[in-house]
């Protein structure tokens, strides 16, 4: 095999957008359009990608990291000049380039490996990635002799009325022999109307010379989009939640309702798992086999074990075990471990605790700063008070304890295994092993003391 190297542009801002963010760098599905390409482009074997970049350089090279080379593009010139950036990395360098932009997350890496693979078998020195379009509109049009081969691309404005009707169209994505298309770039012309440097011009150049240029036309027109404002954007989300859905429900995972079921790339999802309408994955989640997530939960960067279950929940940055029954209206909050067979009920709130396996809090319990035991009861209305004002402290109930309901447990305190503590309890000193506290005012009653009130007539 040849070697291979890409070329991804992302140098523009993105001013269509209309935001802060840097046009890449807006995120479908959960990651930034640049790091889907990146993504796909890495499963080419690749020996090289560089990555061009201008507006928010740093913030690109923060995201993709050591997974590419860099080449700045200082000012926005054209694609050809985009592409020249690179020369100082890839110039001298014998094999395949593929150039592909930034901003068209939807393409696959099967894509890209179908148009480099017949650039290849054809020894061409460039080749182009096309596709039929329903409306061509603004698209520049393929245009082939009667053989088949790619005589020309036509931009729209320069079409005439024939070259017009053609369907195919220029997706943008393009390879070439490296050393030809680094030669060819130096003869590119910004004599035209934008006063820039088109890479497609590279193209006529090669075909000039009687350079071999051929096409490879993909199935999916959608693969090919690419986003340049928020409505583009919105499409590129729907079209990637459908494909992340289809092959989590090829892959064993039932899910009730696609249209309505939010799933974040890099997800994974076990075998017989069901998710219910509303739920929205997110983050690098793993959720395990047989469990129920939703309806109306949301799951972040969790890893969550086989046969769980979270009805109308959230749960962010947090690990939960095998055999969990969250929910309804429960929040796990980060750092949370919840070990296996634990019930958190209705409207419990667990931040930053260890809850250990077989524990329940069934309902209206605040749980943070906290290390719970195993087979722990903490009954209903009862909280860690762990925040003095000034710091966090860590409360430790051990295993075997039973809390009764409406009771406060004051950080930093210790409830040793197998005690009880009362209902209505506030509990600032520790409790033995064992040891029944009670803690609450003693009750007195006032006979016959209502009759006088003066209200009471």
């Amino acid at each position: 095999m040849m070697n291979r190297y890409a070329v991804i542009l992302a140098a523009g801002q993105g001013t269509r957008m209309k935001s802060k963010l840097y046009k890449v760098l807006h995120p479908v599905c959960g990651k930034p359009m640049v790091q889907h390409v990146v993504d796909q482009v890495s499963q080419l074997q690749v020996e090289e990608i560089v990555t061009v970049t201008g507006h928010g350089a740093e913030k690109v090279q923060e995201q993709l990291g050591s997974a590419c080379v860099y080449a700045l593009q200082a000012e926005q010139l054209g694609t050809a000049h985009a592409v020249m950036q690179a020369n100082h990395v890839l110039g001298d360098k014998d094999g395949t380039t593929i150039v592909i932009c930034g901003d068209t997350p939807l393409i696959k890496a099967e894509t890209m490996e179908a148009l480099m693979k017949i650039h290849e078998e054809t020894n061409a020195k460039a080749s182009i990635l096309t596709a039929l379009a329903t409306n061509p509109d603004g698209y520049g049009r393929i245009i082939r002799n009667e053989a088949g081969h790619v005589e020309k691309i036509v931009e729209h404005k320069d079409a005439n009325d024939l070259e017009r009707n053609v369907k195919e169209i220029n997706t943008g994505t393009y390879c070439f022999d490296n050393k030809a298309l680094f030669t060819a770039l130096q003869n590119v012309s910004n004599d035209n109307s934008q006063g820039e440097y088109y890479l497609p011009d590279v193209i006529e150049i090669l075909k000039t010379q009687g350079e071999t240029v051929t096409a490879y036309q993909t199935e999916d027109f959608n693969e090919t989009m690419g986003v340049n404002d928020r409505v583009a954007l919105s499409q590129a989300e729907k079209l990637m939640r459908q494909r992340i859905n289809e092959t989590h429900m090829r892959s064993g995972v039932t899910i009730i309702d696609p249209e309505n079921t939010y799933i974040e790339a890099d997800i994974t999802i076990g075998s017989d798992t069901v998710i219910y309408p509303g739920s929205i994955i997110k983050g690098n989640s793993v959720i395990g086999n047989d469990c129920i997530i939703g309806p109306q939960t949301e799951v972040d960067n969790c890893h969550i074990g086989d046969s769980s279950s979270l009805r109308q929940s959230v749960a962010s940055d947090s690990s939960i075990g095998h055999r969990v029954n969250i929910g309804p209206f429960a929040h796990i909050r980060p750092q949370s471990d919840i070990k296996d067979e634990v019930k958190i009920g209705n409207f419990v709130e667990i931040k930053k605790t260890v809850f250990g396996k077989g524990s329940k809090a069934s309902h209206l319990s605040y749980i943070g700063d906290a290390e719970v035991g195993e087979d722990v009861n903490i009954g209903c209305g009862s909280i860690t008070v762990n925040y003095d004002g000034f710091n966090k402290h860590l409360t430790k109930i051990e295993d075997e304890v039973f809390i009764g309901c409406n009771s406060n447990l004051v950080a930093p305190v210790t409830v040793g295994k197998g005690a009880y503590v009362a209902a209505g309890s506030t509990i600032t000193s520790d409790v033995p092993g064992k040891a029944f506290s009670i803690a609450r005012a003693r009750q007195l009653n006032k006979e016959d003391y209502v009759k006088n009130l003066k209200f009471n007539k």
